[in-house]
């Protein structure tokens, strides 16, 4: 695997390394889509039996909460559908199994630690997690799964702890992924409508649970759309596209740099550069030739964002799905005016460079600091050096941390957090347990993982991978779920007996929420201790 898609490997490593497989067997905010009351279809009394519009559905049926997995929200992408705008699920007769999760979408080969098993490009599936059957419609959370938009899957994140305890439905959902979901060959569409398909997939699923989720006893004017890394930039592009207007009524942002995203400039000319590696040189025929090739020919990604060597891939902006890059939006009001919570961890990037420590055996000495921040800030290099020096920080590994996570995921949070409060109401938060559960790999690291990304979604999620949360750790992952299901109920998450959380506001001193295990509390220091005003007078250079 070529160096410069380091990055972008490992996140998708990352998403199936420290998670695991599913095993589940107030009201200020912007109304919703549809007018009037929401009203499902009539259903019976077995409360593993859902009847939808398309066919019944067979769930499980837990003494907590229900599930029902692997429910088609798409029809199959595949033949003259590679490469376009979903269609509707087709209907099925009779009762449909939906006690597990459907297939994983096309992964990473480079990045699949399962090797491409359970994989299809028949995958535009979505699992249902509700409390039990009430006589109330519940608020719902749809969440979008990370990855680095080229692996991970809704089946990953078990939510049954999530519905029950918030008294909320949860929806996580699968989408195109890699070159299927996000080519941006000009043969394949007209008008800017070129890549973008993987998000597609998203607002379909949005449109689905708008259209369905009264079956499951949800309120579809109550919809919430979630997300972490990959997911949280996904999140910031439904907050800017028009096609996702009305289909949520608050966002949830985690460990998202929504700014790594290429415009379709570049993505139209890397699209053309893969089409011609993948067999399908000629402009006028590469619609109809990538259509045809074996999806074995289409495994490996697309690369579109350089971050000095290394490259990501993903959603394309300046198209007709995004027209604006959504941090500009941002920053001129472009944007649903919604209430939003945003956050990052304390230390999000330590686990990347461990996970190349580890697999890699990249083993980084003082000699090799001013190459990584070249490689990484460019003409930057040496004033980003000057202010994470390697003695302040211990060593390589965590002064080269410390710089990527301010400078790529903190700092960009603070910014969009104020940007975005100028449109809607926004509660910002840093996870900052420093002890949290890592896979047992990464405790055999010279230097701490400390609260790296991802670690905080066994805080709401029930994963493998890592051992069980301590005491301490259980009562913020409950503290956690409260906050987080508060805000789908009401978008604000107030919370009785827990610390006030209170509204960002950039004019005042940028208040959070520190999210700890000895004691969440309100900080209003996050700013200084990850140098802001220094990485804002780098942006304004």
């Amino acid at each position: 695997m070529r160096s410069g898609r380091r990055v972008v490997a490992l996140l998708a490593m990352l998403a199936m390394l420290v998670t695991g497989c599913v095993r589940g067997g107030g009201e200020a905010v912007t109304p919703g889509h549809r007018p009037g009351p929401p009203q499902g279809l009539a259903q019976g009394t077995d409360p593993a039996l859902v009847r939808t519009a398309s066919g019944t559905l067979r769930g499980t049926v837990l003494s907590d909460h229900r599930l029902f997995a692997g429910i088609p929200y798409g029809a199959a992408p595949v033949g003259p559908m590679r490469f376009a705008a979903p269609a509707p699920a087709p209907a099925w007769p009779g009762e449909r199994d939906a006690t597990r999760p459907g297939p994983r979408c096309i992964q990473d080969p480079d990045a699949d630690p399962e090797r491409g098993a359970n994989t299809a490009e028949d995958c535009l599936s979505l699992n249902v997690w509700t409390p039990p059957v009430s006589g109330e419609l519940r608020p719902v959370m749809v969440w979008i799964h990370g990855g680095a938009f080229v692996g991970g899957s809704s089946g990953i994140y078990d939510a049954a702890r999530l519905a029950a305890r918030g008294d909320i439905i949860v929806v996580t959902i699968n989408y195109r992924l890699g070159a299927l979901g996000f080519l941006a060959h000009p043969a394949l569409g007209a008008g800017g409508d070129i890549g973008n398909y993987g998000l597609a997939d998203q607002q379909a699923a949005l449109r689905w649970v708008r259209d369905n989720i009264a079956d499951f006893g949800g309120d579809p004017e109550k919809v919430t759309v979630a997300g972490e890394s990959a997911g949280g930039m996904s999140v910031c592009d439904h907050l800017v596209s028009p096609g996702s207007a009305g289909l949520f009524r608050a966002a949830i942002l985690m460990s998202a740099p929504c700014q790594a995203q290429a415009d379709v400039t570049v993505a139209t000319r890397r699209s053309l550069d893969y089409a011609a590696a993948a067999g399908c040189p000629d402009p006028v025929s590469a619609a109809a030739c990538l259509r045809a090739l074996p999806v074995d020919g289409l495994r490996k990604p697309v690369w579109y964002f350089n971050i000095g060597s290394d490259e990501l891939t993903g959603p394309v902006t300046g198209s007709a799905l995004i027209p604006q890059e959504p941090v500009a939006a941002f920053a001129s009001g472009r944007t649903e005016p919604v209430p939003v919570l945003i956050g990052t961890t304390r230390d999000e990037f330590t686990l990347f460079v461990a996970l190349r420590y580890l697999r890699e055996n990249q083993r980084y000495v003082p000699e090799d600091y001013p190459r990584l921040l070249s490689e990484t800030f460019g003409g930057d290099a040496a004033a980003v050096g000057a202010h994470y020096p390697i003695d302040r920080y211990g060593g390589v590994a965590q002064s080269y941390s410390a710089a990527v996570t301010d400078g790529y995921f903190s700092c960009v949070s603070d910014r969009i957090a104020g940007e975005l409060s100028r449109t809607g109401p926004v509660y910002a938060y840093e996870f900052n347990d420093r002890t949290a559960p890592a896979p047992e790999v990464m405790r055999t690291l010279p230097f701490p993982v400390g609260a790296s990304h991802s670690l905080e979604l066994r805080y709401l999620f029930d994963v493998g991978g890592a051992p069980p949360l301590n005491p301490a750790q259980q009562r913020l992952a409950d503290q956690m779920i409260d906050y987080w299901a508060a805000f789908v109920h009401a978008g604000d998450p107030a919370v009785d007996g827990q610390p006030d959380w209170p509204g960002f506001d950039p004019a005042g001193d940028g208040a959070r929420m520190s999210l700890r295990a000895d004691g969440s509390r309100v900080d209003n220091d996050y700013a200084r201790v990850h140098q802001c005003p220094f990485w804002a007078g780098l942006r304004e250079k």
